[in-house]
């Protein structure tokens, strides 16, 4: 097992060089990774980012939603098009101060940006594609515990994680829970209900329909399932934003684009468009249907039981407008976490991407846990 110094890498999905070394995209190569379902998969690497200095016991690991990566802080630079993610809430004197704490962000375990994924190539030098296998959250969190130990890290001070990220931090602290001190989640479940289930399978399933997709196997190909990931990203942003916000935002004004009439088309376009520039058609199914394992309470006993296992001090937050992650999935969270003392609501017009947009709320979560 080993960690690699930062480097450039070319993907499938694209090609980028690293930035500054503070944060710049590093590589550990973590082996053989035996999956939940049995399947083991070889010569497993995950990208990640860190900041800051590490003490022995000052790391706060930073998980990052469905289509985000290990870019969580830092400025646009080469192969980086937008700050971090969390570029607000990760420096020096930000809630999470890097003059004291060390900050690791890794890229997910199936994604495109730097981790193994079904873009990158498999043992026999070809991309995985359609052979790369099924993950559970349980699984890009085993991923996460190696990387863990390569960089000689024994417990987390923090785990942190909203959305797809939420479950992973859930994960973290109910199968490791003398590794992780202190919680946040923020719009996130601990289940995948049946509505979230059938909009990811929506999602899907416009990825599969595009004739351009070849069973998975499209990376030869001269074009690959861009208008079907185009689809499923123009679906997942109704459910990211509320009813309230694109009202207000759009109502029933007109696009001033040429062929565009309605004004929230031409919002969803863009989201759709700007997605394909980044992202790999399947990386988008495989976390989907990860996403689609959640359940904490599977194989533990139901999740009340799960739930008990949690040591960590933890502050769990939702979103007043959030259609997609609705509040009582976090209700749920807050009463049966023992450590954590109430649910804390986030408002915001933004529905479910007001965790990505309402910094001064979120500090103010990450400054009250951290203290």
């Amino acid at each position: 097992m080993s960690v690699a110094t930062p480097a450039t890498r070319e993907q499938v999905s694209g090609a980028w060089r690293l930035g500054d070394p503070a944060g710049a995209r590093q590589f550990a190569s973590l082996g053989t990774l035996t999956l939940e379902s049995g399947v083991e998969l070889p010569e497993v690497t995950l990208a990640y980012e860190t900041w800051g200095t590490f003490h022995g016991n000052n790391a706060v690991l930073v998980l990052h939603a469905l289509t985000g990566d290990a870019h969580a802080a830092g400025e646009t630079g080469p192969g980086q098009q937008t700050p971090g993610w969390w570029d607000p809430l990760i420096g020096p004197r930000k809630p999470i101060d890097t003059d004291r704490y060390f900050v690791v962000s890794a890229n997910i375990l199936g994604g495109c940006q730097g981790s193994t994924g079904p873009s990158t190539p498999a043992p026999d030098g070809r991309p995985w594609g359609s052979r790369f296998p099924r993950l559970t959250v349980r699984d890009q969190v085993s991923a996460e515990a190696a990387l863990a130990r390569a960089l000689g890290i024994s417990a987390w001070h923090t785990v942190v994680g909203g959305s797809a990220g939420g479950m992973r931090a859930l994960e973290w602290a109910i199968g490791h829970p003398s590794k992780v001190h202190r919680l946040l989640l923020v719009a996130t479940t601990g289940w995948a209900s049946a509505e979230q289930i059938a909009l990811t399978e929506t999602q899907a399933a416009a990825i599969r329909a595009d004739a351009h997709f070849h069973g998975g196997d499209y990376y030869d190909e001269d074009r690959g399932p861009v208008a079907g990931l185009d689809v499923a990203r123009r679906i997942a942003q109704i459910s990211y934003r509320s009813e309230r916000e694109l009202e207000q935002r759009f109502g029933r004004d007109r696009s001033t684009e040429p062929g565009e009439p309605w004004a929230v088309e031409a919002y969803l376009r863009h989201h759709g468009a700007k997605l394909t520039r980044r992202f790999d058609a399947n990386s988008y199914l495989v976390l989907g249907d990860a996403m689609n394992s959640h359940d904490v309470g599977r194989g533990r006993g139901g999740i009340s039981v799960a739930l008990s296992r949690i040591s960590a001090r933890t502050i769990v937050a939702g979103i007043d407008s959030d259609r997609l992650y609705p509040l009582f999935q976090q209700q749920l969270l807050a009463e049966q976490i023992a450590r954590s003392r109430r649910l804390e609501i986030i408002n915001s017009p933004h529905g479910h991407d007001g965790f990505l947009i309402e910094h001064e709320q979120v500090g103010a979560l990450i400054d009250r846990l951290l203290s």
